[in-house]
């Protein structure tokens, strides 16, 4: 089930972001986390499974730019592969479509997981090295919002 994300839900979401540190999130991206659900939260959902929290994501708004931008993809590590991101993806791509507003799409990523965003559609924009620490890489990559296409 997916749904929208509410603050009874943060330690356990910060906790999906804890395992997977240090293989795809960096341990200073915590506090840059923590933030976000504090501060920058906009749409986040969390994808539950019998009432554990095991996949979340968000999406943030840039409404000058007709763009809007998906954020913080966590999926817990023993569910990875079980098609969880794709389906928060998906929810998110839906909840887009029907945005007038959007024209683009765009995620930020590195190059642990950029290749599951190409096999969602996005392309490729730039790539630069150590962009968020040593080691992880900035994937940028976009696609139009389907009902812009």
């Amino acid at each position: 089930m997916i749904r929208k994300y509410s603050q009874k839900d943060k330690l356990e979401v910060i906790k999906l972001l804890q395992q997977n540190t240090p293989d795809y999130f960096d341990p200073a991206e915590e506090s840059d986390f923590e933030n976000y659900l504090e501060k920058e939260l906009e749409d986040f959902f969390v994808y539950e499974e019998n009432e554990k929290i095991i996949g979340a994501g968000g999406i943030n708004y840039f409404p000058q730019d007709r763009i809007a931008r998906i954020s913080w993809d966590l999926i817990a590590p023993e569910a990875q592969g079980m098609g969880i991101g794709k389906k928060l993806t998906h929810f998110r791509f839906s909840h887009l479509n029907n945005n007038p507003n959007v024209e683009l799409i765009v995620v930020r990523t590195t190059q642990l997981v950029y290749g599951f965003y190409e096999k969602m559609g996005f392309n490729l924009i730039k790539v630069e090295k150590d962009f968020w620490v040593k080691g992880f890489d900035l994937y940028l990559m976009q696609m139009k919002n389907r009902m812009h296409s």
